[in-house]
């Protein structure tokens, strides 16, 4: 599903955060991985959600080299792809009531009307009270945010969801309840999963296996 071969990316103090890392997630597999702050592993997750541009090195979606990051990715290999980050007020629009930031994928691939009753299981689904659905990210807690986030990135039906802290600012309920969701959608649904963290007992649980990020420039 993901090849990420011979990345380099990211510098800090003139080096790399990255350099030279592969890391292969095939259909289906949750991976994990570990790493103190500042190691460089948001970075690498970064790489493979299509959103920063290596220095060096090739990512393979579904086998397809990827053609270009950010705005100028592909929709086919852009849409393959889920993420959700480890803080939701940095990840959401501000002016955006929650049901409007969980329906954005939908809006931006033209199918707002087609996938409508999808978002509404999806609310449902992560824990959402149909009273929260009018109010805008500084009007709700961290852990409804965050529930509404990972309802967007799960909208499109990705086949490789990329989990970056997900829960590292919820409490202990909360992050039971949200990785739940995403095992029950890894279930249903087949996809692959990267989760990127600290915690070794969590991800120990959550993942096929488990990969510890060597230390990058600004870890510490």
């Amino acid at each position: 599903m993901l090849e990420l071969d011979r990345i380099t990316a990211g510098w800090v103090r003139g080096k790399p955060v990255v350099r030279d890392l592969s890391l292969t997630v095939a259909d289906g597999e949750s991976v994990g991985l570990l790493g103190p702050s500042g190691c460089g592993k948001s970075t690498l997750a970064r790489v493979a959600a299509l959103l920063h541009r290596p220095d060096a090195g090739t990512v393979r979606l579904a086998g397809e080299p990827v053609r270009g990051f950010r705005h100028r990715a592909p929709r086919e290999q852009r849409t393959r792809v889920g993420v959700v980050f480890q803080q939701p007020r940095l990840a959401a629009d501000p002016r955006l009531a929650l049901r409007d930031l969980i329906a954005e994928p939908a809006r931006a691939t033209g199918r707002g009307r087609e996938l409508a009753d999808r978002a509404a299981d999806l609310v449902a689904t992560v824990g959402l009270g149909p009273e929260l659905l009018g109010r805008r990210p500084h009007e709700v807690s961290d852990g409804q945010l965050q529930r509404a986030c990972l309802a967007r990135a799960l909208l499109l039906r990705p086949s490789l969801l990329i989990c970056d802290e997900m829960t590292a600012m919820l409490d202990a309920s909360t992050t039971a309840a949200l990785v739940a969701v995403v095992e029950d959608y890894r279930r249903e649904s087949g996809a692959a999963l990267l989760a990127v963290g600290h915690d070794r007992v969590l991800l120990g649980r959550w993942c096929d296996r488990v990969l510890d990020f060597p230390a990058g420039p600004a870890a510490g």
